[in-house]
């Protein structure tokens, strides 16, 4: 008989060839084994699947779905998430490599935190080790968000368990029954923000999300978008200001809009100087044209609403300058 499937690892994979294998070996020697693999291919072009199934035969419980095009990160989750049989889901990037004990840790911190239903692994930089990847992601009131602890000392930094206000889905775990309740990620995002917006929408549920600095990756990061590229900039840009209008419950949403445009605007003018600005002002038109849409989804988003507002902006960067001085210190370090 099979051993019990607890959790159920989400890996989405698009051309990681060189990342892949990596990522599955680092799952074989998982100290806990009560888990299953479940494989997202976004049609791959390379041979990253040559033979995949028989290699990892022995070593994982591995289901592999191959898609006839390229849906994206979020619908490829879902579908993995619809698949899996275990009790929690964890998400993790074919270009994040875990530590043996990395289920292990997430599975005892849900265990002896069950007001808890998301959790947020410690992300080390696979090229620099002595850096942080994040520690978790910050929601600020204007709509940005960002990791916490990006670029930061490994060694002196994020050390702490506490709660965010979500986990970063390249190493994240979640209750499957919560992650399904609210509609896992928004397909209308394809990719980048869709964790935030996830991450937002639990916490109108009243659930939350705890940071497990012993729950350790390590992650190359933009393993297939590439760092700063137009595909980020033009997807993180209009899945922001959905995010924005999609969630933020009112009076908030009105006391907060005008600092929203201002962010906005002055990292509108920044990337268009930096030599992006078609793709910054399309992300723009796009996000604005998508909105009635997203007002649908709004209103019922609102209507389930169960958190008190003050409650949700406890759970919030509420700094004015903040997403500023966090800009100029990552430009300063990187």
């Amino acid at each position: 008989m099979p051993p019990v499937t607890l959790i159920s690892v989400i890996v989405v994979t698009w051309n990681s060839g060189e990342h892949l294998s990596h990522c599955l070996s680092a799952l074989a020697k998982q100290t806990r084994r009560d888990f299953e693999v479940i494989l997202v291919d976004n049609h791959s072009t390379d041979d990253s699947l040559n033979g995949l199934e028989r290699h990892w035969l022995d070593d994982l419980r591995m289901t592999v779905e191959r898609l006839d095009s390229n849906l994206g990160f979020a619908p490829a989750n879902n579908l993995g998430a619809r698949l899996a049989r275990g009790k929690w889901i964890a998400l993790l990037n074919a270009d994040a490599y875990p530590e043996p004990d990395w289920l292990e840790n997430l599975l005892k911190a849900a265990e002896r935190n069950p007001q808890y239903t998301a959790f947020s692994s410690r992300q080390i930089q696979y090229n620099a080790p002595h850096l942080l990847d994040g520690s978790g992601d910050v929601y600020h009131i204007s709509g940005l968000a960002w990791r916490n602890d990006y670029n930061m000392p490994a060694g002196t930094y994020g050390l702490e368990q506490r709660e965010i206000f979500s986990p970063c889905a390249a190493a994240a775990m979640y209750r499957r029954e919560d992650f399904l309740n609210v509609g896992g990620f928004d397909e209308d995002y394809f990719s980048y923000f869709e964790d935030v917006d996830l991450g937002f929408r639990l916490r109108l549920q009243g659930k939350k999300c705890l940071y497990v600095p012993e729950a350790i990756v390590h992650h190359v990061g933009s393993g297939s978008t590439g760092r700063r590229s137009d595909f980020s900039v033009y997807h993180g840009y209009r899945n922001l200001i959905w995010t924005f209008f999609k969630n933020m419950p009112f009076p908030l949403f009105w006391l907060f809009l005008p600092l929203h445009v201002a962010t906005l605007s002055f990292f509108v003018l920044y990337l268009t100087f930096r030599g992006q600005g078609r793709v910054i002002w399309k992300a723009v038109f796009d996000a604005l044209h998508g909105l009635p849409k997203m007002i649908q989804k709004r209103k019922m988003i609102q209507r389930n609403r169960k958190v008190k507002t003050g409650e949700l902006l406890k759970a919030m960067s509420t700094g004015v300058v903040e997403p500023y001085r966090e800009f100029f210190r990552r430009n300063r370090t990187e």
